[in-house]
């Protein structure tokens, strides 16, 4: 989700995307919403071919307050998830935010939603649905 911002704003999908992380950024900011990071958003990020999104993605890391390290359990939800169809960093992610006891796994990524019905411990959301969800 932390690129949305860098993708092609004509698409009106990816532009409602892009303001509803935004919005949520902003009260992350504002304290309304805590962040979890993790080790596998540090790999990914610096895996970033363009130096102006690593950095700005890298100073989101100051605003989480839990940061998720690996761990045993954490690797055997992992695998768990991934036998359920998941791709294995995506498997990653969210069992980072599940054994965090995150309330949501907010994610653009259309694989990771598809699975989100079959994935129990966290509600899976794109930005967009978890604006219409949590917003009066």
């Amino acid at each position: 989700m932390f690129n949305r911002p860098f993708d092609d704003q004509s698409n009106i999908k990816i532009l409602l995307e892009t303001e509803a992380k935004l919005k949520i950024q902003e009260n992350i900011r504002l304290g309304t919403y805590e962040l979890v990071w993790s080790y596998i958003l540090d790999y990914e990020n610096s895996k970033n071919p363009f130096r102006e999104r690593r950095e700005q993605i890298e100073n989101w890391k100051r605003y989480a307050s839990i940061d998720m390290e690996e761990e045993e359990v954490l690797v055997n939800l992992a695998k768990s998830l991934h036998q359920l169809g998941l791709k294995r960093f995506d498997a990653l992610h969210l069992a980072c935010a599940i054994t965090s006891n995150a309330d949501y796994f907010l994610t653009t990524d259309r694989g990771i939603l598809k699975k989100s019905g079959v994935v129990t411990g966290i509600r899976i959301k794109d930005p967009i649905d978890f604006i219409k969800e949590v917003f009066p």
